[in-house]
């Protein structure tokens, strides 16, 4: 799984001029599963995020998890992050079937909340309008 990680003051999803879903101060999680992509690749992904070190601590260094600051995890999939950019068009073939993919965007979503993050979330293959107030700015991404 590929995942882009933003430490925000605050995020929000809007669909059809609908809010899906919105979050204070926390990660903005775009997410993608890729072709091949299993359970156990979303556990590790949620467990690493969970215990990440990257909001500040009294001294303003980056020694603190999203637990420890009691923030939330607004999670967006985003298959443009399997993009293949060998041309001047992107191919996304390696991303996960749609079936699949909601699937593993649901599982993963599951194991944030197991890990003890709340949690508000996009609509998988819609076309989103992503707000975010990026803190930092920090971003991370990652690839499990």
């Amino acid at each position: 799984m590929r995942a882009v990680l933003q430490r925000v003051s605050r995020a929000s999803v809007t669909v059809d001029g609908t809010v899906t879903g919105a979050i204070g101060p926390g990660l903005l999680i775009l997410i993608c599963a890729m072709e091949g992509d299993t359970d156990a690749q979303a556990d590790q992904l949620a467990a690493k995020i969970a215990k990440l070190r990257i909001f500040k601590d009294d001294q303003g260094k980056m020694n603190l998890s999203i637990r420890d600051v009691a923030g939330a995890a607004l999670i967006v999939s985003q298959f443009t992050l399997a993009a293949d950019l060998r041309g001047n068009r992107p191919g996304f073939s390696t991303a996960a079937k749609p079936d699949e993919g909601k699937r593993l965007y649901d599982y993963f979503t599951a194991r944030m909340q197991a890990e003890g993050i709340p949690t508000a979330n996009g609509i998988f293959g819609a076309d989103m309008d992503v707000s975010l107030n990026n803190d930092g700015p920090v971003t991370i991404w990652m690839d499990v």
